[in-house]
């Protein structure tokens, strides 16, 4: 892995991360169902616009049609739909946390479900993540934090789970932009739906506002996702998925600096056991997978 495949696997992780921050801002003044439709539109329109500019066509494999669709509701609609919702109570801090476990979950569905043997290097990391994401929960309920907003996060990191088990292997290859465009806006259709069901459209208009929301259509939603394929295009998907160890740690940092949230000792301590965690379970899958 060399010095550029490292900038580009660090930079996405922090942009990933910083989404959870912009979120919180826009949500405290907006509809997030219809404010997170918009922004799906937009980066859809500008992706399928450069994915025009590059060549790219709206005809797309078996695979990345199912790839569109899944992820399209999914990861757009429910995971990120659940998230923003959720985050209107719920600390940016704690809602990246979850949200990072996500990979945790991908390799617990693939013992439980898919009969996927764990490594012991797995196992361990599967259990250590487990225990930093409960002990980190629990602090936080227990310090108060709204309990459906935290069953509103799980649910939604489950879905991005489900989406990311569904497609394993069926993106196929050609058409990455064009692809991630349509998700977008086929998760801007669903989130449209449910906000016009059940949103009252009523924005607090702030130059904070405005930024946050440029920022979180721009960088998290399309610039990541670019810098997201670079990087696996030059080392791979297994490879470039051990940079999520760093989204526990970056999402925190992110929400402290710009949210000015509390972090306390048991905090660290959680983000390091799941940095640990995820960081085990992700190198584990470096050795091909064994099947029962």
């Amino acid at each position: 892995m060399d010095f550029r495949a490292i900038l580009l696997g660090v930079t996405f992780a922090l942009m990933w991360s910083s989404a959870f921050s912009s979120a919180r801002i826009i949500v405290a003044v907006a509809p997030p169902l219809t404010t997170l439709s918009i922004r799906f539109f937009i980066a859809g329109l500008i992706g399928v616009a450069i994915a025009k500019f590059l060549g790219q066509t709206f005809k797309l494999t078996k695979g990345q049609r199912k790839s569109t669709i899944i992820f399209g509701i999914f990861q757009n609609a429910f995971y990120l739909g659940l998230n923003f919702i959720a985050m209107q109570t719920v600390e940016a801090s704690l809602a990246s946390i979850i949200a990072s476990s996500m990979p945790l979950m991908v390799a617990f569905a693939g013992w439980a479900i898919f009969r996927e043997r764990l490594s012991l290097l797995a196992a361990f990391g599967l259990c250590l993540g487990f225990v930093g994401v409960g002990m980190i929960m629990g602090l936080r309920i227990n310090g108060g934090a709204d309990g459906f907003g935290v069953f509103l996060c799980i649910v939604g990191a489950a879905a991005l789970a489900v989406a990311t088990l569904s497609v394993r292997g069926a993106s196929g290859s050609g058409n990455l932009m064009m692809v991630v465009g349509l998700q977008m806006i086929v998760g801007a259709i669903f989130l449209g739906i449910a906000g016009v069901l059940t949103e009252e459209l009523r924005v607090e208009w702030s130059w904070l506002f405005v930024f946050a929301f440029i920022y979180t259509t721009l960088v998290p939603g399309l610039a990541a996702t670019v810098i997201w394929f670079l990087l696996v295009n030059r080392i791979g998907t297994v490879k470039a998925s051990t940079f999520h160890f760093l989204n526990p740690f970056f999402g925190v940092a992110v929400a402290a600096v710009i949210l000015g949230e509390a972090m306390g000792p048991f905090d660290f301590a959680g983000v390091i056991i799941i940095t640990i965690g995820i960081l085990a379970v992700q190198l584990s899958k470096q050795k091909d997978p064994i099947k029962g």
